[in-house]
């Protein structure tokens, strides 16, 4: 009984830990893949870098972003999911 008290604050630290950052960064995850693979061709997106422009075309990682200066191949994974629905909002 004495060592499951010495190890209960441990116990109780990690599933704080666990419910409040890896669970919720989990479903972030799940939620960006989810996005990543809805995307569509014509569909307006913002990179997390800040570049604007279409999707001109779909490869399985990389997409084709055309800008107002020409296109840029890049991978899915560049796109901001939050400042694209924000675009496609307006």
């Amino acid at each position: 009984m004495e060592q499951i008290q010495t190890f209960l604050p441990f116990i109780l630290m990690f599933v704080v830990i666990y419910f409040f950052m890896i669970l919720p960064q989990q479903k972030r995850a799940k939620k960006e893949k989810e996005f990543e693979s809805s995307l569509k061709v014509g569909e307006k997106i913002v990179t997390k870098s800040g570049l604007h422009g279409k999707i001109a075309e779909l490869g399985d990682t990389t997409i084709v972003l055309e800008t107002m200066s020409g296109k840029l191949k890049m991978e899915r994974s560049a796109i901001s999911m939050e400042m694209s629905a924000a675009l496609n909002k307006k």
